[in-house]
């Protein structure tokens, strides 16, 4: 672990908030002016806010409210049962990434899927993955918006991500070898991996992205029962040390995801809690 970690408490500048930790019920331009009130230094939107409606408005009110875009969220899966449906899935992404750019945003988080209805064939879903995310790369540099892979965690190996170990999305990024594709750590995701601390250590340079929420114990949804960090049993301060320790000075990204508790709370609470956990848990 680094000698002394950067004190969030003291430098909310230096933390993001994921629009998703606010639960999506509220307007993005309310939203922004939220997080903007609050003191952070950043946001993640999703494409789910943002797509319908002027991007270019959107980006210049973040401009204004002296925010930061430091990730744009997320990909479409990119696994597929034919030709076709992979080229369709591919051009969806290269229109969000053009978005990306419009922003303002420094990544793109990809989280890039898995079986593909009927399938069975992880290997060629993996290679699926690896072949589109060549294939972006090259709109990527257009923009200037950066790849970021998320390895997810294995419960959604079928579903949302057959990459689920930091390894795996690293293994990618050594196989293309571009300055302009890196990874995504969550602590939600990759807390457990008992080879954690050397990936991270593997991934110098090439770590894009930190993600921060809690897993409870216990956890009554995989997804939409995260924890507030310190409500949980990762241990935050040390991952964020691993991370640190290689050379990581990016934002610290809150992503909660949180249907039957933090998203039932007013926005101004939930930043508030998020406030102070930053400086007390993580």
């Amino acid at each position: 672990m680094v000698a002394e970690m950067r004190k969030l408490g003291e430098h909310l500048e230096l933390c993001s908030i994921n629009t998703a930790t606010l639960g999506f019920q509220a307007p993005i331009e309310t939203v922004i002016d939220e997080i903007a009130r609050a003191g952070f230094g950043g946001i993640a939107p999703w494409r789910r806010e943002i797509e319908g409606g002027s991007i270019e408005a959107i980006a210049t009110r973040i401009r204004d409210a002296g925010l930061k875009v430091n990730a744009y969220c997320r990909s479409t899966y990119l696994p597929a049962n034919s030709r076709p449906a992979f080229d369709k899935n591919v051009a969806d992404n290269i229109s969000a990434l053009t978005d990306a750019s419009v922003l303002g945003a420094e990544t793109f988080t990809m989280v890039v899927g898995s079986l593909p209805e009927g399938s069975k064939d992880l290997a060629l879903a993996r290679a699926q993955v690896a072949d589109a995310t060549a294939q972006l790369l090259k709109h990527a540099h257009k923009v200037g918006v950066k790849l970021s892979l998320e390895p997810l965690h294995p419960v959604y190996a079928a579903d949302r991500s057959c990459i689920t170990l930091l390894s795996e999305a690293l293994d990618i990024c050594d196989s293309i070898n571009d300055p302009m594709l890196g990874v995504c750590i969550d602590a939600y995701h990759v807390w457990w991996d008992p080879n954690l601390l050397r990936d991270i250590a593997r991934a110098k340079d090439r770590i894009f992205n930190f993600h921060v929420s809690d897993w409870l114990m216990p956890t009554r949804d995989v997804l939409n029962d995260r924890g507030m960090m310190g409500d949980g049993i990762i241990d935050l301060p040390g991952l964020r040390g691993m991370i640190e320790a290689a050379s990581y000075n990016g934002f610290i990204e809150t992503e909660i995801f949180s249907a039957e508790n933090w998203w039932k709370r007013p926005i101004a609470e939930i930043l508030g809690v998020v406030k102070e956990r930053l400086s007390r848990s993580t």
